[in-house]
């Protein structure tokens, strides 16, 4: 069983991931991947293998939420499950938060940290229901 100071990491990571992605941030986001790196949906995979290409990969969300007029993302962590002394399967939900202050319905996926002398990093990100 991991410790609750695991816990705060993991919750202090999401919350500069979160903050990276809703300010457009892509070099902040890149900094949250480990390399390579792959994403997973019903429809697609992809992976990449450079901060560059992480940057490049999350270009097209900043005008999603700029369009939604986003400006705060809370992880919501539902499961930590740690299948290592390093890795972990974290289930999240994301609250979303507009510029007029209203809850915006969020997304869920699940990463696959690896936690290493820098901090926790995504390996893979899985999109759920």
């Amino acid at each position: 069983m991991q410790s609750s100071t695991d816990l705060d990491g993991l919750t202090d990571f999401f919350g500069r991931y979160g903050s990276a992605l809703t300010r457009g941030d892509v070099a902040g986001v890149a900094g949250c991947y480990a390399l390579p790196g792959m994403v997973v949906s019903d429809s697609y995979s992809f992976t990449f293998a450079s901060p560059a290409a992480v940057a490049l990969s999350f270009l097209g969300a900043a005008p999603a939420y700029q369009e939604q007029q986003i400006v705060a993302a809370h992880a919501q962590m539902h499961d930590v499950q740690w299948l290592s002394d390093v890795l972990a399967m974290v289930a999240v939900e994301w609250e979303y938060l507009d510029s007029f202050g209203n809850a915006v319905p969020g997304e869920r996926y699940r990463y696959l940290i690896r936690v290493d002398v820098d901090g926790p990093r995504i390996t893979t990100v899985i999109a759920t229901r």
